[in-house]
C-alpha cells in the first residue's frame, strides 16, 4: 500500500511539475529590476519664467580648470532647486577678452545630465529660448567642463542637491566644495 500511495505521490508532482513548466510566461526575467533601482516616472518642473538678466555684484566665480584662460560664474539670484531634483542657474563665462556668453541652465542631479533653456540674445538684451536644448549627459573630459564642476563641487551629492539653493550659493561664495568637505 506504501508503494502504491507512494507512486501516486510522484506521479501527481511529476504532473503539476510538468504543468508548471509548460505554461507560457510573457514576462521576460533578463529584464528583472530590483526595487529601488526602479525609475519613477519623473517629470520636469515647467520653466515659465526665466530669471533677470545677472548684475556683476551677483556673479559668484567658481573653478573649473587650471588649463583654461577662461572665468567661470554663476549668478546667485538665479540659482533654485526644484521640487523635480533640478539645480537651474544662470552661468556665465567670460573670455580674456572680455567676451560673455550667459546661459539659464539646469543640472539633474539624478541622472548626471544638464540642459540648456535660453541663452543671451543676439542684442544682450534679455532671453533667447530658441537655444534651448533637451537633456543630455555631463562631460568630464571636456577642457572647459564646468558643468560637471557644479555638479561635483557644488550641487548635487549621492544624486540629489546637496541643499537648498541658499547653501549651495553659501558654498560656492565660500569655495566650499565636496572635496574640500572631506578633509
Amino acid at each position: 500500500m506504501k508503494a502504491i500511495a507512494l507512486a501516486a505521490a510522484c506521479a501527481a508532482a511529476g504532473a503539476l511539475l510538468a504543468a508548471c513548466s509548460s505554461t507560457p510566461s510573457n514576462k521576460d526575467d533578463s529584464a528583472f529590476t530590483y526595487l529601488l533601482d526602479r525609475k519613477g516616472n519623473w517629470v520636469e518642473n515647467k520653466v515659465d519664467t526665466l530669471p533677470p538678466l545677472p548684475e556683476a555684484g551677483d556673479l559668484l566665480p567658481f573653478d573649473v580648470s587650471q588649463n583654461t584662460p577662461l572665468q567661470f560664474s554663476v549668478d546667485q539670484k538665479s540659482l533654485t532647486v526644484g521640487s523635480d531634483g533640478v539645480v537651474r542657474y544662470t552661468v556665465v563665462v567670460t573670455s580674456p577678452a572680455g567676451a560673455r556668453n550667459v546661459n539659464y541652465e539646469g543640472i539633474r542631479c539624478d541622472t548626471y545630465e544638464w540642459r540648456q533653456y535660453a541663452g543671451l540674445n543676439a542684442d544682450h538684451d534679455g532671453w533667447d529660448r530658441t537655444v534651448a536644448n533637451p537633456w543630455q549627459r555631463i562631460e568630464n573630459g571636456n577642457l572647459n567642463a564646468y558643468q560637471a564642476s557644479l555638479y561635483q563641487d557644488y550641487f548635487c551629492a549621492n544624486k540629489m542637491p546637496t541643499g537648498s539653493a541658499k547653501t549651495i550659493v553659501n558654498n560656492i561664495r565660500l569655495r566650499r566644495t565636496a572635496a574640500s568637505a572631506i578633509r
